[in-house]
């Protein structure tokens, strides 16, 4: 558990650190209730115990509600209001290009007058990178509390954006393998991948209209505020990234259609060849049988040249065949 308290003095920010033992948070607690004007407080906390939480809950005003969701995380993008606290749950996500695998994690964002508690689930976690960018834009900090949701969600929409053109470049080698003239099966790989795609859009689209409602209509941001601009940009951004992973699935299910639609024609071509070799097989197999019935009185039985002829004739209607298959593309 980590608590920073942030600190604005004329356009200058100080960022104090306070590492706490997992076990206590009476130091976080004692900060927030000595927190003077021009002063809020960021606590972070990953996969915390229940312990943890009540307290900060009880500190926080947080609702039991949205302590159950803090607790065990697995939320889908959402954004709820309790009292003078704002709740954003969000689930951040990087893509394993050697895997196909998007990778994601859980991350609630608790936002108060004087405070911010985010509360993440597993390793992918952006309040790291979310805390280096404040630190390196003191103006943003004069937003407050805000300043904190606006740097975590910037982090998290860039690394949809990121994910997103890692999933188009392996979109675009497995179609170029699916058209390549190997006779490879890919529709395993191209399944796996939509999978992922899926859960991909499932982190995406729910968060459109989240952060559309943070600053549209009757929204949560004074649209006259110095931070709403930004909040509005990471809404577009998560907008463009939501169209680009809708194409992503719908270029998917086109590029399954293909794999399948060759897969047929493989097997098209595997019929046509075995047919093809069956009716060459069948002009000496008939002949041969016919020649095999043992009659006594046949033709050209008791010829020289009978069966140097009959070998000729078979192997000359043979060619004839295999020349008329190849010519038409079934050899």
């Amino acid at each position: 558990m980590e608590c920073v308290i942030y600190e604005q003095d004329s356009g200058q920010s100080e960022r104090v650190e306070c590492e706490l033992p997992d076990d206590t948070c009476r130091a976080a607690l004692k900060r927030l209730r000595d927190l003077s004007d021009g002063k809020f407080a960021w606590i972070r906390l990953t996969d915390p115990e229940e312990g943890q939480l009540v307290q900060l809950a009880e500190e926080l005003s947080l609702h039991p509600l949205a302590v159950e969701d803090a607790l065990h995380g697995r939320q889908r993008p959402k954004r709820e209001r309790f009292g003078d606290v704002l709740a954003v749950a969000l689930k951040p996500l990087r893509y394993v290009e050697e895997d196909m695998a998007v990778k994601t994690g859980d991350i609630l964002i608790f936002v108060g007058p004087r405070s911010v508690l985010t509360v993440s689930h597993g390793t992918i976690d952006p309040c790291a990178e979310a805390a280096r960018r404040l630190d390196a834009d003191p103006q943003m900090l004069r937003s407050g509390t805000w300043a904190v949701l606006h740097a975590v969600l910037d982090v998290a929409v860039d690394a949809y954006s990121d994910a997103a053109r890692r999933v188009r470049a392996t979109l675009d080698r497995l179609e170029d393998d699916v058209f390549s003239t190997s006779r490879v099966d890919h529709t395993q790989a191209i399944y796996s991948l939509k999978r992922e795609v899926r859960e991909f859009r499932d982190a995406v689209q729910p968060l459109v209209p989240v952060l559309h409602g943070l600053v549209d209509g009757p929204s949560e941001v004074d649209a006259q505020s110095k931070i709403a601009p930004y909040i509005r940009d990471v809404a577009d951004h998560v907008h463009r990234t939501d169209i680009e992973v809708r194409t992503l699935d719908e270029l998917l299910d086109s590029v399954l259609g293909a794999q399948q639609a060759r897969v047929g024609t493989w097997q098209n071509d595997d019929m046509r060849r075995i047919s093809a070799w069956a009716a060459i097989f069948a002009i000496p197999t008939m002949v041969a049988g016919v020649y095999g019935m043992n009659f006594e009185h046949m033709p050209e039985l008791g010829w020289t040249y009978g069966y140097p002829l009959a070998v000729a004739l078979m192997t000359l209607a043979s060619l004839t065949l295999y020349r008329a298959f190849r010519r038409n593309g079934w050899l």
